[in-house]
């Protein structure tokens, strides 16, 4: 065939001579790279060498997407693989290789256990804490391609409001990577592993280590210090809007646009991301609009009201707690705010406790209280949620109204 006589010189061919080409046939670049012109007219590239003991041809492309210089390039480096004992076969059926995505496999995993499930509900519960808590984050990632960040934004949300569930979520994540990494999908150490160190810490309240809180006389002054700077607007938006509501850090990073009602100013979290599993109504100061508002001009748009870089993703749970960190405020968490909150209501003000209480969302543990209890005190919550906006609005922290002097029936 054309090209195939006589040796073959190194670096045989050119660019023009390539274009050129017509008939039919394999012509030699040299070091066993081949141009094949088809008898369709179509150009492709050929790397014919030895691996591991036998002789074999590779192909590299066609012409229309590899240049003679590129595939000179290629043929370098696969005849380096093979010169070392490896097989650049193999490699080009692992990059052909489908790999599944960590939702896919989960649900494979799920049905392989089902059996040592020890009732549906169980087996209901294993699945649906992926579904909820980590399919929306990375559900959809290849196995191959999940690393420890994405892992640690799954959990940040919960690690500290649902310590328990958290832990589980963790080691189901765990126990996917392991059967990833058994059937080659995935090479070295699980994803999960060194998550817990960058996580804060998890222990409830009522176990021996309350979340640290700043006393709410500094708080306005910390506001302020906040609104200078420190941070992207996202971040420093979010954390404000943290401290105005006194919301869980998982309610504020996962709002999405469709939970507010700016005519109404009100705020709609849905039960799935509350602690007691039930909607709460979150009235919002006139700050907390002009947040909201702020938000609306943030570049990259999406669902979520405080976006990350990342388009359609919200921020992480850890950015609050970096953010301290780099304010040298080690005497706090973002949880801790809620802390804050609290003690300012109930020396500062003479709202009732069960609004106070109702502000922060908990839970009466009364079950006759609770059964009684057929509002959510919605619009006496309005007015305290204004007067601490107010009280964060002074620098200082003194001209807030003293103890007694709001009324809060």
């Amino acid at each position: 065939m054309p090209g195939n006589r006589g040796p073959h010189p190194m670096k045989a061919l050119s660019a023009v001579r390539v274009r050129s080409l017509k008939r039919p046939g394999r012509y030699a670049d040299g070091n066993g790279l081949y141009l094949v012109v088809d008898p369709s007219g179509a150009k492709r590239w050929l790397l014919r060498t030895v691996v591991q003991g036998r002789r074999r041809d590779i192909g590299l492309g066609g012409l229309r997407l590899v240049s003679l210089a590129e595939a000179r390039e290629e043929a370098t480096r696969l005849r380096r693989m093979a010169r070392d004992g490896e097989d650049p076969l193999a490699e080009r059926r692992a990059l052909r290789r489908v790999v599944p995505t960590f939702e896919a496999a989960a649900r494979e995993v799920h049905k392989a256990r089902a059996a040592t499930f020890r009732n549906e509900k169980h087996a209901a519960q294993l699945i649906g804490t992926l579904e909820k808590y980590v399919f929306p984050v990375f559900g959809a990632h290849r196995l191959d391609r999940i690393e420890s960040g994405d892992v640690l934004k799954a959990l940040s949300p919960i690690w500290v409001e649902r310590p328990e569930t958290a832990r589980r979520v963790r080691q189901r994540i765990r126990t996917v990577l392991d059967w990833a990494k058994a059937r080659n999908y995935r090479t070295g150490e699980n994803a999960v592993e060194g998550t817990i160190e960058a996580l804060p810490s998890n222990r409830r309240r009522g176990e021996g280590n309350h979340f640290k809180s700043m006393p709410y006389p500094d708080v306005p002054a910390f506001v302020q210090e906040l609104r200078d700077g420190h941070a992207g607007n996202e971040v420093r938006l979010g954390f404000e809007f943290l401290i105005l509501t006194a919301a869980r850090t998982s309610e504020v990073l996962l709002a999405t646009w469709d939970e507010f009602d700016l005519e109404a100013k009100s705020w709609t979290v849905p039960a799935e991301r509350m602690k007691a599993e039930r909607a709460h109504r979150v009235p919002l100061a006139p700050r907390c609009v002009e947040i909201l508002e702020e938000c609306q001009q943030l570049p990259g748009g999406g669902p979520f009201v405080f976006p990350s870089r990342r388009a359609g993703e919200p921020l992480s749970n850890m950015v609050f707690h970096m953010l301290l960190r780099r304010m040298k405020r080690t005497d706090c968490t973002p949880h801790g705010f809620r802390s804050s909150f609290r003690v300012w209501s109930a020396e500062c003000t003479n709202y009732s406790r069960e609004v106070c209480e109702a502000a922060l969302a908990h839970t009466i543990k009364d079950r006759v209280e609770a059964a009684y209890r057929r509002t959510d005190l919605f619009e006496l919550r309005r007015r305290l949620m204004k007067d601490w906006a107010a009280y964060l609005a002074c620098e200082t922290g003194m001209a807030a109204p003293g103890p007694g002097s709001v009324a809060g029936e």
